[in-house]
């Protein structure tokens, strides 16, 4: 392979290395791409693209099972899963096809190999072939991602002991799992497999499931998962694991065991940095992530890094808006850092959780005084045709803007982005209050909870 010159090489093909390397090309600047694996990088194809695919499914499934609530005759006759992997596999081949003819559209060139740092300005990429090429950049974009992360001595062997990558091409519906976490990635598995017929029980140390929400959010989920027969054991942590003539026996404090065909291990994703050559070129880092400024600067001035690489909040959407940032600040413009509290965050189980902003701890930790209001889907006529419940809940500063919005419920993930608007433009209740909602929507319940805050409630109970 020729060696080249690039006004700016990126090393990593997803989500935040691919929305910087568009934005540069948008600005004029010569741009090499490099990637070991499909473009889109983990939420394109093993994360949230996949993964959503096989939620829709898991809705289809238990919406068939329930067809006769609705009047509506219907037989469910169980989960396809080679059709299931068909339907995922061509959304998620279809979009990475798309996505390489509009980076290619846009000049940028893209470098198939892994690539490692061997300079502050310059890249070696070696191909599959064993071949190498070195390819030099007026600055570097460090976008190399994440993987699965395990325990301490927890080994993930593929067959009983399982990764979110291996649960995603997993051939069966297995008949019992145990998830170890109760994050978003625990918490979306657990509703596919429930709806796919399968036994399951997830594994927290702490004290809820989604730790990092609202609790009041947390709260609503665990007892939509009780009623749909999700097991949980919260504020207990994990022992051991030994695999059994029918799967594994989970060990966890005080001596209990649960035996299930599968363990699933959800503790969270950790940072691709090994191996790229960042200690060579003197890129600090702490625990594994990329040290950056609020402009995604690493300590070495010609090396920026984005995504989930660096300790920010490990989500495509906050990749793009990074690789953004720093193809703005390369281009010469002024871009503003991020405010990763106005970030829309949402798991899609069923039912669904949804926030942006602060929740109501972190307030008292800011000491921040707030006053929330709490409106229940039972009085929104959208939610009660769709068969879900669930909650809005605002929380906004004492004569103050709204501070954060958390929400429960089938589709609310859809009804974010008006959240987002809210807490981003720094809105007073009394403002969101004055907008009228289409009736009958979900958003209206959005509209109700400002409604209630402003001191005018409408439909609102108690």
């Amino acid at each position: 392979m020729a060696n080249g010159t690039f006004d700016i090489v990126v090393l990593g093909g997803g989500s935040g290395g691919y929305a910087c390397a568009l934005r540069a090309a948008e600005l004029g600047k010569t741009v090499a791409l490099v990637e070991r694996d499909a473009l889109g990088g983990t939420c394109l194809n093993r994360g949230c693209i996949p993964t959503k695919a096989l939620l829709h499914a898991a809705e289809v499934a238990d919406q068939t099972r329930e067809a006769a609530r609705f009047g509506i005759r219907a037989s469910f006759e169980g989960i396809d899963v080679a059709g299931v992997h068909a339907y995922k596999d061509r959304i998620v081949s279809t979009t990475v096809k798309g996505l390489t003819g509009l980076i290619k559209s846009k000049g940028i060139e893209i470098v198939e190999g892994e690539g490692r740092l061997t300079g502050p300005t310059t890249v070696r990429v070696t191909a599959a072939d064993g071949t190498a090429r070195d390819l030099e950049g007026g600055h570097i974009v460090l976008a190399t991602g994440s993987s699965p992360r395990s325990l301490p001595g927890l080994e993930i062997d593929g067959e009983r002991v399982i990764s979110s990558d291996h649960a995603l091409t997993l051939d069966r519906v297995p008949a019992s799992v145990v998830i170890l976490g109760g994050g978003v990635i625990g918490v979306e598995f657990a509703s596919v497999w429930r709806s796919f017929g399968a036994e399951v029980t997830i594994v927290e140390a702490l004290p809820h499931l989604l730790p990092l929400e609202e609790e009041s959010s947390s709260k609503r989920l665990e007892r939509a998962f009780r009623k749909r027969g999700v097991k949980y054991e919260l504020g207990t942590r994990f022992e051991g694991v030994k695999t059994t003539d029918g799967g594994v026996s989970v060990s966890l404090e005080g001596g209990r065991t649960l035996e299930a065909e599968l363990l699933l291990v959800a503790v969270g994703r950790g940072p691709v940095s090994e191996g790229i050559g960042l200690e060579e070129v003197g890129v600090e880092t702490e625990r594994g992530f990329v040290k950056v400024d609020r402009f995604c600067r690493t300590s070495v001035p010609t090396i920026s890094a984005v995504g989930d690489l660096i300790p920010t909040l490990q989500l495509a959407h906050v990749g793009f808006a990074e690789g953004i940032l720093v193809a703005e600040r390369l281009g010469g413009l002024d871009p503003r850092p991020i405010d990763y509290d106005g970030v829309p965050r949402i798991t899609y189980s069923d039912p669904e959780v949804a926030s942006v902003g602060i929740t109501t701890a972190t307030a008292r930790e800011r000491g921040i005084e707030i006053r929330e209001v709490t409106y229940d889907l039972a009085g929104n006529p959208k939610s009660k045709i769709l068969g879900t419940q669930g909650e809005v809940k605002v929380i906004a500063a004492v004569d103050g803007p709204v501070l954060g919005v958390h929400m429960v419920g089938a589709r609310v993930g859809e009804l974010v982005t008006e959240g987002q608007l809210i807490y981003n433009w720094e809105a007073l209740p009394d403002e969101v209050a004055e907008l009228i909602h289409a009736h009958p929507t979900q958003s209206e319940a959005v509209g109700e909870a400002h409604l209630a805050l402003a001191g005018k409630p409408l439909h609102v109970h108690g």
